[in-house]
């Protein structure tokens, strides 16, 4: 059975899996009425990209819906299904001579069949023969709005495509959806990477103290996840806030890379997932750099955890994932409420939109080959909510077993949010100011989960400290 790995101590990915991904896309694609016989599927695999205008290539990932089909590492590849049999071609480039020279020995066709487990191996500059023969009455190729970034992904091209009937809309939507819900082979792969991923973020829990830099816990972070974990890849820039930093939603970018001094007293919010065989982890802790928490910063950190259990003790299949936001609005307003810094009605505060004040983002997201992962707004599925504190939800499903998403509620304190609160007579009414104003520049909290929605619950596989006193005990041993 071939499988990837990264060495004995890693996760064995069987190649199985992409083989039964492809059948579940043929199969969903002959279920269209659209979709004829003697229908092919035609993908394209990522490129090797040079770094700006130098010889030397960004650390290469394989696309995401190639990867979904074909687990394939190497760049440059292209992919094919006939819908109607399921047999699935893989093209590789033709490798000149010198490359054995320069980049080491050149696989054979029959190593990559063996390799990969597909059904034939051929070149790239084959593929024209390859359709001249196959005579196919239509290729679909893969266009789409990515709903998270707002990009689409580009068809897949070839000279000679054009003598063909091509279709670039209609795989889509429907390879989507099958990436929605998780097979058990791509569950025991998440289930793997969350925990390499938990252990790194407690390495860097024990490790972090007022003194040393931000960096210093990526950096941590990063070590442990590749030198035991095998995961030569994050599944997005680390976010390593701290004091007012932790605020900032998506810091750690180029602008701001995790470079800042960590003071005593000061919040650490680190948010940080692995990636592995092209599937994600996406975990965010939040303790106290100092190991202890102060009075404010356990009223906010209480109040956010509150939030979470109340999402995962009703989180399953057939809820909303719109109800779960607010449910969790509900309960951290209340919280807030009961420490005095809101007064007023709680569900009159979600009416106004003050949620938005303390989270600007949604509760979560799909997760699994992308971080922010596809399957959000499709069609046929409920719309983005339009209200204010609601609008930047990912996705407004409801929930089906299989589902994988990051359940992570927030309260952070930026002073733009601040100030527009203070300044609106439809939000001031709820905040006691004075209470509000001592947490200006406290930054902010955020408890994130991976998690498995089930017929009758939900599965988290974040496994890290959440309470505040097991996240005390575990950086209280690291330091004696």
């Amino acid at each position: 059975m071939a499988t990837f790995s990264m060495g004995q101590q890693t996760y064995a990915v069987p190649m199985a899996l992409f083989r039964k991904n492809r059948a579940k896309v043929c199969a969903a694609l002959r279920e269209n009425a659209a979709i004829k016989r003697s229908t092919y599927v035609l993908m394209e695999g990522g490129r090797d990209v040079s770094f700006n205008d130098t010889d030397v290539s960004f650390l290469f990932r394989q696309e995401s819906y190639f990867q979904y089909l074909f687990g394939v590492k190497e760049p440059d590849c292209y992919g094919v299904l006939n819908i109607d049999t399921g047999v699935a071609t893989l093209f590789v480039p033709r490798l000149p001579e010198f490359y054995a020279t320069w980049m080491g020995r050149i696989i054979s066709l029959d190593e990559f069949k063996a390799m990969y487990e597909v059904d034939e191996a051929r070149y790239v500059d084959e593929l024209d023969v390859f359709f001249e023969k196959a005579a196919p009455k239509l290729i679909l190729t893969l266009s789409g709005l990515n709903t998270d970034s707002g990009l689409c992904s580009k068809p897949a091209h070839f000279e000679g495509i054009e003598k063909y009937v091509v279709n670039c809309d209609l795989l889509h939507p429907i390879i989507a959806e099958c990436r929605v819900l998780k097979s058990p082979e791509e569950i025991e792969i998440l289930r793997y990477v969350a925990k390499v991923s938990s252990d790194a973020h407690i390495k860097v829990m024990q490790f972090m103290r007022p003194g040393r830099c931000e960096y210093e816990g990526e950096s941590l972070f990063l070590h442990h996840a590749y030198a035991v974990g095998g995961c030569r890849h994050t599944s997005y820039t680390c976010i390593c806030g701290t004091g007012v930093n932790s605020a900032v939603l998506h810091y750690g970018h180029a602008g701001a890379p995790n470079d800042r001094i960590v003071k005593d007293g000061d919040m650490c919010l680190f948010d940080m997932g692995a990636n592995y065989c092209g599937y994600a982890a996406d975990i965010t802790c939040s303790f106290p750099a100092n190991g202890k928490f102060t009075a404010d910063q356990k009223f906010i950190y209480n109040a956010v955890l509150a939030a979470r259990n109340a999402v995962l003790k009703e989180a399953r299949d057939g809820v909303s994932w719109v109800d779960m936001h607010r449910l969790s609005c509900r309960v951290m307003l209340q919280q807030l409420k009961d420490g005095g810094m809101l007064k007023g009605d709680v569900e009159e505060m979600l009416s106004a939109g003050l949620p938005a004040t303390f989270q600007p983002h949604g509760l979560g997201h799909l997760i699994g080959l992308d971080v922010h992962d596809v399957g959000g707004y499709l069609e046929g599925q409920p719309p983005r909510p339009t209200e204010e504190w609601l609008k930047n939800l990912r996705f407004a499903r409801i929930l089906k077993a299989g589902m994988y998403v990051t359940v992570e509620p927030g309260c952070y304190f930026i002073n733009i949010l601040m100030d527009r609160a203070l300044a609106d007579n439809t939000l001031n009414k709820f905040i006691n100011k004075p209470v509000f104003e001592r947490f200006r520049n406290f930054g902010g909290v955020r408890i994130e989960d991976d998690v498995l929605i089930t017929k009758t619950g939900c599965e988290n596989f974040a496994i890290v400290p959440r309470t505040v006193q097991e996240i005390e005990k575990c950086m209280e041993q690291k330091r004696n």
